[in-house]
């Protein structure tokens, strides 16, 4: 095998050539410590950078680092920011055209997901990531990139990919199999959620997830108060949230959404740091919002609107630009598609005719002038028959108190657990209304065509993605800006690279929820490279996602079709 002098032979070679000489790169060299390969060349300065993977053959770390699948992914994931780490310290300044001199790796934010841009094995670790290769114009700065390849990229590696002893490195690890301690004993002990007494909930701002400093640490209330176990630090103490109906209410500014959001981020482990570490929430947790404008696609939402007028059936509905109703109809049932036993609302962010419907209105609009069950009717229905969960933010309609389990009140931040209270108001103030259901909830798994999926644009096949917001797949785009639990770029390019693989199991028999079975067991079995196209480079940049998060792509298709 060639070796970084050779390496550093070729670019000294090819130092002032046109651009696309850079090919020559293109091999494995044998380092003093690691193997390099240049998987993949950019053939102009502002195209898309080069895909390099390095491999430590003996990385020294001992093996109940990563004797579990969840530690596994911990170390795979500091590593990963440790390597991110080592580029910041190793700057390349260098002025070149495009992103000369830029490395980069898919380290993430402030959660921790599976990624494709680092594996690790019992005695050796791969990690994946990008450089700009340096040019002046589209002339070859190979002085430049010989210091970068030759120089630097060993001080990198030696300072992330080996123990050292560092105890940092077990406190990332514990802490996160400590938060999945956490998550699996929820069904246990019959609940939804768990917040560790201290966490740090508010975020900097609407675009920062990082901590918010000045925040005051949450306090459990005493009747909501539990304690659970852990491997590594023991018993931790903080609120419970229990299964049923719980309602967040409260006056404005006063954190009702913020702990809604804990919530929705509870489904992730999160880094050490981030105030969210051992707040945990079933992984089946679903947010449920009004989204005008999706694309529905033959799905049964005849258990919220039936008999619309001039619509024989709401059993199959089919939209390209749903109503506020009509799209949080349809994302509650593909939610249980899905799988989903927990659904979590704000009504800020929820269609108002779609969640109450109040007594007065009920007099002067009669329930056969009115095609819509209102969610209230149906919140418990589906705790009772379906076991589904609900949590919900309300803060202007205390009809929901009839219906509720549980009622928290925050209150400057602080949780209260005001459920007596509540009863006793709907005791006090009955709100005079009727339930408006014309018959038991009900819906239908759904089977997609393969002629669903085409990935071709012209004779190239198109699968790309833009943020973690949009999905492009062969002339399809895909709005993914209302799925919130989505919170890594990584996750949309790999839910796009997912859709394309789904085509194996769309023979017109498996339904929805099947296929996300079939291509969960593909990841578990592969990794994320099972994803990748045929032909295509190792990805360097793919996290896990939901089968949740999966749906929602695939039912947002605009081309898809139910048999």
């Amino acid at each position: 095998m060639k070796d970084g002098q050779f390496l550093g032979k070729i670019l000294g070679r090819i130092h002032g050539r046109g651009y696309k000489a850079y090919q020559d790169l293109r091999g494995s060299y044998q380092f003093k410590h690691f193997i390099l390969h240049v998987e993949h060349v950019q053939r102009d300065p502002y195209a898309t950078p080069s895909l390099l993977r390095v491999e430590v053959e003996d990385h020294h770390f001992p093996s109940h680092f990563f004797n579990s699948t969840i530690r596994r992914v911990a170390l795979e994931d500091y590593l990963a920011r440790s390597f991110q780490k080592a580029i910041h310290a190793h700057p390349a300044t260098i002025l070149g055209s495009g992103r000369s001199g830029d490395f980069r790796i898919d380290a993430g934010g402030q959660e921790i997901l599976e990624r494709s841009c680092v594996n690790l094995g019992p005695e050796n670790v791969e990690m994946r990531f990008s450089l700009g290769l340096p040019a002046r114009g589209r002339r070859i700065m190979g002085k430049e990139a010989k210091h970068l390849l030759v120089d630097i990229l060993p001080l990198m590696v030696d300072e992330s990919c080996f123990y050292t002893g560092d105890p940092e490195v077990e406190a990332h690890l514990n802490l996160t199999e400590d938060a999945h301690a956490l998550r699996e004993q929820l069904s246990e002990r019959g609940l939804v959620a768990f917040l560790a007494e201290g966490s740090t909930l508010p975020r900097r701002s609407g675009v920062c997830s990082q901590p918010l400093k000045t925040a005051v640490p949450l306090k459990s209330p005493s009747s909501l108060r539990v304690s659970l176990s852990t491997p590594n630090r023991g018993m931790v103490t903080g609120m419970g949230i229990p299964e049923g109906v719980t309602l967040i209410v409260g006056g404005g500014y006063h954190g009702k959404s913020t702990l809604l959001q804990a919530l929705e981020a509870g489904i992730y482990n999160h880094v050490p740091g981030d105030g969210r570490e051992l707040v945990v929430t079933r992984e089946s947790a679903v947010k449920i919002r009004a989204e005008d404008g999706r694309s529905i696609q033959k799905t049964d939402i005849s258990s919220f609107i039936h008999e619309p007028p001039f619509m024989e059936s709401t059993r199959e509905f089919s939209t390209q630009n749903a109503s506020g109703s009509t799209s949080q109809a349809a994302n509650i049932v593909e939610a249980l598609e899905a799988g989903s036993h927990l659904l979590l609302f704000d009504e800020d962010t929820s269609a108002t005719n779609f969640m109450i419907r109040d007594e007065r209105m009920q007099v002067l609009v009669k329930s056969h002038q009115e095609p819509i069950t209102p969610f209230i009717d149906r919140v418990l229905e589906l705790y009772e028959e379906e076991g589904v969960s609900t949590v919900m933010v309300m803060g202007g309609s205390g009809d929901y108190f009839e219906v509720a389990h549980t009622v928290v009140m925050m209150d400057r931040y602080q949780p209260q657990n005001r459920t007596r209270e509540a009863r006793m108001v709907a005791q006090q103030i009955p709100t005079g209304r009727s339930r408006e259901v014309p018959h038991p909830f009900s819906y239908h798994h759904r089977t997609p065509l393969r002629e669903s999926i085409n990935p071709y644009r012209g004779r190239k096949i198109k699968i790309s993605s833009r943020g973690k917001d949009t999905i492009l797949l062969g002339s399809d785009t895909i709005d993914l800006s209302q799925v919130k639990q989505l919170v890594d770029p990584s996750q949309t390019r790999a839910l796009a690279y997912a859709l394309y693989h789904a085509q194996h199991y769309m023979d017109n028999q498996h339904t929805i929820l099947e296929i996300l079975h079939l291509v969960e067991t593909d990841m578990e079995k592969s990794g994320l490279d099972v994803l990748s196209p045929p032909g295509r480079s190792k990805p360097p940049g793919l996290a896990r996602f939901r089968p949740y998060e999966f749906a929602a792509a695939l039912n947002r298709l605009r081309s898809l079709s139910i048999q």
